[in-house]
């Protein structure tokens, strides 16, 4: 029996495949806005535990107790501007810490700035049993499930899971 030809076509095979697998680009599955900070990177998105659902404490805070939560978060923000107040807790220098947040929509994987006055904003003292805060203004823009990752000094500091429906 003649091996010489199945040996040529696997061998041949093989380049082939190795030649393909070394050109492949690996794309993201996320789609990042020009103006997205150098520091939020993709691991962070691929780390996002979306069981991991805010829940209310404090009585109308909503988020992850003793890390971060938001009193208005349960309002309805898609198409309008509301009004959000950011609580974090375990912040040593809030007049010397900046608080940026990106918000991720699961379905679409579009990444977003959360505030409307950019992607960062300063934090301020103590409020609510939280150690720092910040007010904002805030635009959803679309419904559906949001991991909204929070920044502190370009740290991925906490991530929040909120299902925006209005």
């Amino acid at each position: 029996m003649n091996y010489k030809p199945w040996r040529f076509f696997v061998l041949s095979m093989l380049i082939l495949l190795i030649g393909c697998s070394a050109n492949e680009s690996v794309e993201s599955e996320f789609i990042f806005p020009e103006d997205t900070p150098d520091f939020v990177a993709v691991g962070d998105f691929e780390k996002i535990d979306w069981d991991k659902k805010a829940v209310t404490f404090n009585r109308n805070i909503i988020g992850n107790e003793n890390k971060s939560g938001v009193i208005g978060a349960d309002m309805p923000s898609i198409t309008i501007k509301q009004k959000w107040m950011w609580h974090l807790w375990g912040i040593e220098d809030p007049s010397a810490t900046n608080l940026t947040v990106v918000g991720l929509h699961r379905d679409t994987g579009t990444v977003h700035p959360v505030l409307t006055t950019g992607w960062t904003t300063g934090l301020g003292g103590p409020n609510n049993g939280a150690d720092a805060h910040a007010p904002s203004n805030v635009h959803i823009p679309k419904a559906g499930e949001w991991a909204i990752l929070l920044y502190t000094n370009a740290e991925l500091f906490d991530v929040l899971i909120y299902e925006i429906n209005e």
